[in-house]
């Protein structure tokens, strides 16, 4: 089919709940105008303001990690949003080195820089400081969150082709799931609409708005970050120059749907809410929540036996969507029932604080004394804390030298102690060696394994081991500052 000099190829799929729509324009289309259906519409917004991300990274060798593996090339999509800024998925720039950016219908690749990532919801920001890249430009407005069984559009640059392709599809529902990018619980949105590699970072279109943002699909099922997260983003790094983070209570919850349990804590027939089972104890609700509370309502709104409350007339969400959702240090009640007794808390709400921070796009942490390569454990999100800061120090590989003779078996052992003080963290540990002060040094492993080595021997040596293994320092470049 020929609208003017556009070639339209449609290819419908077995699938009859999506229809894609593959298109090749030429630059020309903008001036032929738009058909009244909805299709059209995105077609005529996205070739203003999608675009293509190419991103070269490269990420870093966990065994060896002064240094980072061979590059690798992938694409994602990414689309204008105001102040001359692109928006696109954080797992899309991940360990990025260079990035640039190509509008539709252009063969010219610009340099992109990014500004800022958020990995908890998978999403960054662009910035290009090419003029001649921003002319024809527009960025796109943001709309509510679709209800269910209402259609959207998926834009982006799937893999397989090099023009812009849209996906129709219906919204299934609306709930609270884990991001695969960061493992992190938000709102999100499920479409049958097709979510294919290469469409990562591009809009989610109904009524000629952005309601969400395409990052991830699970075979005939797309997710979409919906509006309420990407603003949330947008706005935290407008605030605070970078993302914050999502503000959470810190705690871990029981339903309370039997009536046994709910007579056993002195909930009314009309009360309901959750258990309090266990409270992190770097949250801002520790000191004030505690074990076997139940959690009645936040801010007035009451939360479901099921940890769940009303969202719109007729549905419903896990309460965590309305913790994510504050700004940090804003002012939240809590309504709770303990021993029988209600009572109202008022809790200067914070960013979560996991026990091993989910870092990407840097190098990791490490520290070489003699031979000893430490590291921070690999991150287990479902730790708790005991205090900020806390860190699992593991003795990942021991390099042979004369002075490491019979301790090559240790390797990935986890350091419990430095000269009979506990290690808190990866620089609390450097810290404990270099101020060492007796002639052996002594580090104590899990299941009773322990490494004696002279300190001064050992610190001789460490200078020759880098040279003779290529390694630059002895240390990662967060360490250095101490």
């Amino acid at each position: 089919m020929f609208i003017g000099s556009a070639r339209i190829l449609i290819l419908r799929c077995s699938n009859t709940s999506s229809q894609s729509v593959n298109t090749t324009f030429s630059r020309r289309f903008s001036s032929v105008p738009a058909a009244a259906n909805a299709k059209d519409s995105v077609i005529d917004l996205a070739l203003n303001s999608v675009v293509k991300v190419f991103c070269s990274s490269s990420k870093s060798n966990v065994l060896q990690p002064w240094q980072k593996n061979l590059p690798r090339q992938c694409s994602g999509s990414g689309f204008v949003i105001s102040n001359n800024k692109i928006l696109t998925n954080a797992h899309v720039v991940a360990d990025h080195t260079f990035v640039q950016v190509r509008k539709h219908g252009s063969p010219t690749k610009f340099k992109a820089e990014v500004e800022s990532v958020g990995h908890a919801c998978d999403l960054a920001i662009l910035k290009i400081k090419s003029k001649t890249f921003w002319k024809d430009l527009k960025p796109l407005d943001f709309g509510d969150v679709p209800f269910p069984k209402e259609t959207v559009f998926v834009v982006g640059y799937p893999r397989g082709g090099d023009n812009i392709c849209i996906t129709k599809g219906v919204v299934s529902r609306i709930e609270v799931t884990r991001y695969s990018h960061s493992k992190t619980s938000l709102m999100t949105i499920q479409t049958d609409a097709a979510v294919n590699h290469g469409n990562s970072g591009g809009p989610a279109f109904m009524d000629n708005k952005v309601v969400g943002v395409a990052f991830q699909g699970f075979k005939n099922t797309g997710y979409i970050i919906p509006t309420p997260v990407v603003k949330h983003f947008i706005s935290g790094v407008e605030e605070n120059g970078k993302f914050p983070g999502f503000c959470s209570l810190g705690i871990s919850c029981q339903h309370m749907q039997n009536t046994r349990m709910r007579n056993y804590f002195k909930m009314t027939p009309k009360m309901t809410g959750i258990l309090i089972k266990r409270i992190n104890p770097l949250s801002s609700s520790y000191g004030i929540l505690k074990k076997d509370d139940i959690l009645l309502s936040i801010d007035g709104v009451s939360i479901g036996n099921d940890e769940t409350v009303v969202f719109r007339k007729t549905e419903s969400i896990n309460f965590s969507h309305l913790v994510s959702m504050k700004k940090p240090r804003e002012t939240t009640t809590l309504k709770v029932l303990r021993d029988g007794k209600t009572h109202e808390f008022n809790i200067n709400i914070t960013p979560s604080t996991d026990l091993l921070h989910f870092v990407l796009c840097m190098l990791p942490s490490y520290y070489i004394f003699a031979g000893l390569v430490f590291l921070p454990s690999t991150p287990q999100p479902v730790t708790v804390p005991k205090k900020a800061g806390e860190q699992i120090v593991l003795l990942s590989q021991v390099l042979e030298d004369e002075t490491t003779v019979g301790y090559t078996f240790l390797n990935n052992s986890r350091v419990k102690k430095v000269n009979g003080v506990q290690v808190e963290n990866l620089k609390h540990l450097r810290q404990l060696i270099e101020k060492c002060c007796t002639g052996d040094l002594r580090i104590d492993l899990e299941n009773d394994n322990t490494i004696i080595i002279g300190y001064k021997s050992g610190k001789r040596a460490t200078p020759k081991i880098l040279k003779r293994y290529g390694i630059p320092s002895t240390m990662s470049k967060d360490l250095q500052s101490l």
